[in-house]
């Protein structure tokens, strides 16, 4: 199994920034996709950023500009900067990762989500 471990959440005021982290453990065999997620009250889970082990990011439309994903392969972790935050960011927070080693393996599971972190944006 993967864990993933969030961090870097909290309440944070309208304009404000927040970085978001999460690192993967356990029995990795090669994690190539790493991404977030966000879910707000009342709305279903949407994504917002993603990459992979070789560099390439996509975003969602509404994630261009204020988020950036980056991380850290050796560490295998995967962090999500957010500037200029407004209300309607607030939800909770899923890092996500394919475990690409697992998959060729055939193994069943080589998706893993983590549990989430909230981000409330109040003043």
């Amino acid at each position: 199994q993967v864990q993933l471990a969030e961090s870097g959440g909290g309440l944070v005021q309208p304009g404000g920034s927040v970085r978001l982290s999460c690192v993967a453990s356990g029995t990795i065999f090669e994690i190539n996709g790493m991404g977030w997620y966000r879910q707000a009250p009342g709305k279903q889970r949407e994504f917002i950023a993603g990459g992979t082990s070789g560099g390439t990011t996509n975003y969602a439309d509404f994630a261009k500009g204020r988020f950036t994903i980056s991380r850290d392969n050796g560490k295998n972790a995967v962090f999500l900067q957010i500037n200029n935050l407004q209300p309607e960011d607030t939800a909770v927070y899923f890092c996500n990762v394919e475990d690409s080693g697992r998959r060729r393996r055939g193994m069943s599971e080589y998706r893993f989500w983590g549990q989430g972190i909230q981000v409330t944006v109040s003043s």
